[in-house]
């Protein structure tokens, strides 16, 4: 449950960046995204790829969701050069989780994102996290799959989007 929270913390984060006014929409279609975190204090480090299928309303379902969570504001944003950086405010259960972030666009095609949040108080032992993301676009999604399908490096199917 903690982690799920403080994922889904930095994930708003990336979400809400790489969906921003101004920066360009995302091809339609399969992407790969690598992920990798690393909490604080323990240097725990843990990291994994999966596929996503999308289209624009799928991003902008995922961008409203994020801008909609009653607990987190956003500080500041801008977007300059291809990069898009972003400050959000959240609170969750008694902690406040201050989370800044970059994503920076190569086209529609990729994008890097690199996020911090801090915990204060620390939030079950956790003060600390750092995630790097690195999106890319692989081609079409396979037959079958809906915007919102995330396919995990063993072929397991979670279904993010409307079905």
């Amino acid at each position: 449950m903690m982690k799920q929270i403080v994922v889904c913390a930095a994930a708003a984060l990336v979400l809400a960046i790489a969906n921003a006014a101004n920066p360009p929409e995302l091809k339609e279609g399969l992407w790969s995204i690598h992920t990798l975190s690393i909490d604080n204090p323990g240097n725990k480090k843990s990291d994994g790829t999966y596929s996503l299928c999308r289209d624009h309303a799928y991003d902008q379902s995922v961008q409203a969701h994020a801008k909609s969570m009653k607990s987190c504001t956003t500080v500041n944003e801008s977007f300059q050069g291809g990069k898009h950086t972003a400050e959000l405010h959240c609170v969750v259960a008694g902690t406040v989780i201050v989370s800044k972030g970059t994503t920076t666009f190569q086209g529609d095609m990729s994008t890097h994102s690199e996020t911090n949040a801090t915990y204060t108080p620390p939030m079950n032992g956790l003060s600390e996290t750092a995630m790097i993301m690195d999106q890319k676009y692989v081609g079409s999604c396979p037959a079958g799959a809906l915007p919102g399908d995330r396919i995990g490096a063993d072929g397991k199917v979670t279904h993010l989007g409307k079905h």
